[in-house]
């Protein structure tokens, strides 16, 4: 039996007007979801990630105990509203004409990427996060990862979620903290002109996850993951690193430094 993920799954599915409408939505046939909620089967990997997506939690999360899963919950914004549309606007308040000149040319930037930067609120470390960037509908649209250690072993995750475009040879990335709500970046990247996109560099704006609130300005590189790694191998990698790790590219922490050469008279991107 599988109590807590039947428990858990329940408790999603009351954030909508019913079952009927999640299996429609989910086009999930309505006698195999009931065995799902009853406990008596646990989906297999590509219909446990469709559900987990389609309700905007993680793998690991809806396998918690309830006990644990129910204030994680709450925390939901995107959750809160048993009436959403069918297909939520990625790009609110953006001109159509931006968003389709914005999305000629991004299927070469698909997939999935580890970011790195110097944290915000950890001085002196750099925090690797798990970017994926997919097609939904005619936008392009990814959701960011943060994986922090919080002290006792325990890990916190972060989630972001946005629209990225390309306008002009340059790629913007907008989103929004999911979890709580209290937060949105902006990064801005050079595109790649090799055959191949391998690392993209550019700056991120954003605010320090502290009391303080600091709004800041970091560079960053997203370097592309290849397709033999699995998703939890590519999110065990995020976290934070001393500058002189071993596990880092040196290539890469020189590039995510927040120097100001002489000459410069703006914090500026660079190339890696």
């Amino acid at each position: 039996m599988h109590d807590d993920f039947a428990a858990n799954l329940r408790l999603l599915c009351s954030y909508y007007r019913s079952i009927a409408e999640v299996c429609r939505r989910l086009e999930i046939n309505r006698a195999q979801f009931n065995r799902y909620l009853s406990g008596r089967y646990r989906p297999a990997g590509h219909t446990m990630r469709r559900i987990c997506d389609f309700f905007g939690v993680e793998v690991h999360e809806i396998l918690l105990p309830h006990a644990e899963f129910q204030p994680l919950v709450r925390l939901r914004p995107g959750l809160q509203s048993r009436s959403a549309p069918e297909r939520p606007d990625a790009s609110p308040g953006m001109p159509a004409a931006l968003l389709e000149a914005g999305r000629q040319g991004m299927s070469r930037y698909l997939g999935c990427y580890h970011e790195y930067y110097l944290a915000m609120s950890r001085p002196g470390q750099v925090l690797c996060t798990l970017v994926c960037l997919e097609r939904h509908g005619d936008d392009v649209v990814y959701q960011r990862t943060e994986r922090m250690p919080t002290g006792g072993g325990r890990v916190f995750h972060n989630r972001y979620r946005g629209v990225a475009m390309l306008l002009s040879d340059r790629l913007f990335l907008v989103d929004h903290e999911s979890l709580n709500g209290h937060e949105i970046t902006q990064t801005i990247l050079f595109p790649s002109f090799k055959s191949q996109v391998f690392r993209l560099s550019g700056l991120k704006l954003g605010v320090a996850d502290s009391s303080e609130r600091m709004p800041c300005g970091v560079r960053v590189v997203y370097e592309r993951l290849g397709g033999a790694l699995g998703g939890r191998q590519a999110l065990a990698g995020c976290g934070l690193y001393a500058l002189d790790d071993p596990r880092l590219d040196p290539a890469v922490v020189a590039a995510i430094r927040n120097d100001v050469a002489p000459g410069e008279w703006q914090f500026r991107a660079r190339y890696v």
